[in-house]
């Protein structure tokens, strides 16, 4: 097997995240492409911005080479020979942890902003249907459990919203951790999933996939006649994720600003799952403000407006 040289570095805790040189001031949103011979960062500016919607700050090793006058061949800079190990089996959390999480919602704010969105039974419903929890990580936050096709449990993401806005509550620690990482298991493989695949089991219906939890949750009310998915992030749609996606039309709604990445991705996962029909929706891109665009908005931002009777 063949891979690259340099890589985007793994997470392994806060301390392999950074400043971005562009964004500083927002936190540690930076990860530096590494040199994986010798473990280290090519260069302090090499490297990705992870607010890829709202700075967007990509400093690959082929540019730096490029500016340095350094011979990317000499460097092996693609297609660098490293024996491939074995694929490893994910590690599964506990089905009875995630359980334990699916109470006091009185004191979950998404699920407080659901309810006043929507009501308590169609509340209910979403809870049941996408195993929302509840964590006391931080005062009112919740869980997004990722469960597989098989109904295994391969991590859950926690986060905090707002309870009256609906919107994801950003400060320097950006209010987002991982169960896996909570669960104190040092050696756990994370093998992570689409959010709602565990939807897919025992139907064919289409399939529609967002960047965030929170986006797929509310769609699923407006247009049901979709198995509504999430990748979690603009770089989070990939080919491991998609596989279960096989034989199925699948529309992909990017958020405003993610419509070029996600295109391109949609033709690549043509190619790697055939059989399967990938389109992508240019609703967001023929409508929005361009306000909105620099604002990143998703489809959820517009669907909220109206009264999901009404569709």
């Amino acid at each position: 097997m063949v891979t690259y040289r340099y890589q985007l570095e793994e997470y392994k805790g806060p301390a392999t995240r950074f400043l971005c040189p562009v964004c500083k001031d927002i936190g540690m949103t930076f990860v530096h492409y590494i040199d994986i011979e010798t473990g280290k960062p090519i260069n302090s500016l090499v490297g990705r911005c992870n607010r890829e919607s709202k700075c967007g700050y990509h400093y690959p090793p082929r540019e730096y080479f490029k500016d340095q006058n350094i011979e990317e061949e000499n460097l092996f800079l693609h297609n660098y020979p490293i024996e491939s190990p074995e694929p490893k089996t994910p590690t599964f959390i506990p089905n009875s942890l995630m359980k334990k999480s699916l109470s006091n919602y009185n004191q979950n704010n998404f699920v407080l902003f659901l309810i006043k969105l929507f009501g308590n039974q169609i509340t209910s419903d979403l809870l049941e249907k996408y195993g929302i929890g509840t964590s006391n990580h931080w005062p009112g936050a919740t869980v997004f459990w990722q469960i597989d096709l098989n109904g295994n449990i391969r991590t859950g993401k926690i986060m905090l919203y707002n309870p009256a806005t609906g919107k994801r509550v950003k400060d320097s620690n950006s209010k987002i951790y991982w169960m896996h990482k909570s669960i104190g298991k040092s050696d756990f493989e994370l093998q992570q999933c689409l959010f709602g695949e565990h939807l897919l089991f025992g139907n064919n219906k289409q399939a529609a996939i967002v960047e965030s939890e929170k986006t797929a949750i509310i769609a699923s009310i407006y247009f049901p006649q979709y198995v509504w998915l999430a990748t979690g992030g603009l770089s989070n749609l990939t080919d491991e994720k998609c596989i279960h996606l096989k034989g199925r039309s699948v529309t992909l709604f990017p958020d405003l600003n993610g419509f070029e990445k996600w295109n391109l991705k949609r033709k690549e996962l043509s190619r790697k799952i055939p059989g399967t029909c990938f389109k992508i929706s240019k609703l967001l891109e023929n409508s929005a403000t361009e306000k909105e665009k620099e604002e990143g908005c998703d489809i959820a931002d517009y669907l909220i407006k109206f009264d999901p009777k009404s569709f």
